[in-house]
């Protein structure tokens, strides 16, 4: 549906791909934030939320960015993990950790967490992530941080704070940015790790509630 109410269907260009979203561009049909429409690529569908609409002029159109609907499969994944071809640089949209994901299954709990960018005039951020592991984490946010920049994520295990040096990895404008943790030792990594894994089990719904639905 567009933003006043019509159905309408077309072919658009997906940027800035992440396993959580992507800024659309080459809309004919205005959006408002809040929708949320269906995305096809290839043979993958899933439903997305419009975050921001912006008019690009009469060559990009209208564009916007999305990020999927909690639950909803990412539709561009096997692109994002292919490897490149020889003729390709290096993809900086891959997830932060992408290898050390095997070892360490992400997560989507909202995790507390707070941002510093202590090179950037000390800028701050308290917020939640969308998903994390032992690793790294992805946050949501309008305005992320550019890829490469170095900051300081900051966090309680039980009744520890944990400061670490981590790095943005991939930055989705709009939409959000993967972070990795580059300071925390093995064992601190499996704390963490242990300690979202079971925030993710108590956030999942009972077998009563499951039968209740």
């Amino acid at each position: 549906m567009d933003a006043e109410g019509r159905p309408f269907s077309q072919k658009a260009q997906a940027r800035n791909i992440s396993l959580h979203g992507a800024k659309l561009a080459g809309l004919e049909k205005q959006l408002k934030p809040g929708d949320v429409i269906g995305v096809q690529s290839g043979d993958q569908k899933t439903r997305c939320k419009v975050i921001w609409v912006v008019d690009a002029g009469p060559v990009e159109k209208i564009e916007a960015g999305v990020k999927m609907v909690e639950g909803q499969p990412c539709p561009w994944q096997k692109e994002m993990e292919a490897p490149p071809t020889p003729a390709d640089p290096p993809s900086p949209r891959r997830a932060p950790g992408m290898e050390d994901k095997r070892k360490f299954p992400r997560q989507r709990v909202g995790f507390p967490v707070e941002i510093r960018d202590e090179q950037g005039g000390g800028a701050y951020m308290k917020t939640q992530t969308a998903d994390i592991n032992g690793c790294g984490c992805y946050v949501e946010t309008m305005l992320p941080l550019p890829a490469g920049k170095i900051i300081t994520i900051m966090f309680w295990l039980g009744s520890e704070r944990i400061s670490t040096p981590a790095l943005v990895r991939t930055c989705d404008g709009g939409v959000g940015m993967g972070i990795e943790f580059t300071g925390l030792e093995p064992a601190m990594q499996e704390r963490l790790q242990a300690q979202v894994e079971a925030m993710a089990a108590d956030s999942e719904p009972s077998e009563n509630e499951k039968d209740a639905s």
